[in-house]
């Protein structure tokens, strides 16, 4: 069985802070979800058709789990 280590936790610790830390930079009024002006003030490049695509529950905003799949399938920079 392998072991954790602390290097690795902190490691884990700090690629996640890094992940919330560009969500919350492109959260403009800070409601903890991305709306399509948000996401393209930040990344340019995606269009209405992709934002739809990453908005799994079709509620016109992008909460954390969304992002990160989004981010995993190549459709928003991770």
């Amino acid at each position: 069985m392998k072991m954790i280590t602390k290097p690795t936790i902190a490691l884990i610790a700090v690629l996640s802070a890094s992940a919330a830390m560009a969500q919350l930079a492109a959260d403009a009024n800070g409601d903890g979800v991305l709306t399509i002006d948000e996401v393209q003030a930040v990344y340019p490049d995606i269009t209405a058709e992709t934002f739809s695509t990453m908005d799994l529950n079709a509620d016109g905003a992008l909460d954390e789990a969304e992002v990160q799949s989004a981010q995993e399938a190549g459709l928003m920079p991770a």
